[in-house]
């Protein structure tokens, strides 16, 4: 690779690295070519983004982020090193975790989620329970919504109520 190349590279890292709120870094060495293109066919299905990379130029792209601390990833560059990229943050544990039941690898080496970063595989568990933007969405909407609900339902059984008084009354009268 030419210092140009690596250079355009470096460029297209801090790029992508910058307009994401969410990355995994994470090993997939290892796994035959078929697991491989599953694990990729899976990624392209699930809206993330799986490129393999060189740990020195993911290393430079890093420190030439400016404003996020990306200190605690870089000791996570070791060996061969993929990085995920999504919209949902928890997009991409919940498509290792499926995946390790069939396959060992992809194991979390770090992930960097809405300006925390996670160390390990063992944060996978973590990792998955992390609530999408959409998902938190939904369960405000649903909170907002049951009291509205509920003031709806007693309404409607109090009108229910007011018109079975009011035949009653008028059978009376008769």
């Amino acid at each position: 690779m030419t210092r140009e190349e690596k250079t355009k590279a470096i460029g297209e890292l801090v790029e992508v690295i910058s307009a994401s709120s969410s990355f995994y870094l994470t090993d997939t060495s290892g796994l035959s070519a078929e697991a491989t293109s599953t694990l990729r066919r899976e990624c392209f299905k699930n809206g993330i983004k799986l490129t393999v990379v060189k740990n020195s130029l993911l290393q430079k792209a890093l420190e030439r982020i400016e404003g996020k601390n990306y200190e605690p990833l870089i000791g996570t560059l070791v060996g061969n090193t993929s990085v995920m990229i999504s919209e949902a943050s928890n997009a991409p544990a919940k498509l290792i975790k499926e995946f390790r039941k069939k396959h060992k690898k992809p194991l979390v080496k770090s992930a960097f989620i809405e300006e925390e970063c996670y160390i390990g595989d063992d944060q996978l568990e973590a990792l998955v329970g992390i609530k999408s933007k959409d998902e938190l969405l939904g369960e405000l909407i649903g909170l907002l919504q049951s009291p509205m609900m509920n003031v709806i339902s007693s309404l409607q059984s109090g009108q229910n109520t007011l018109g079975g008084l009011m035949k009653t009354l008028e059978e009376r009268a008769q």
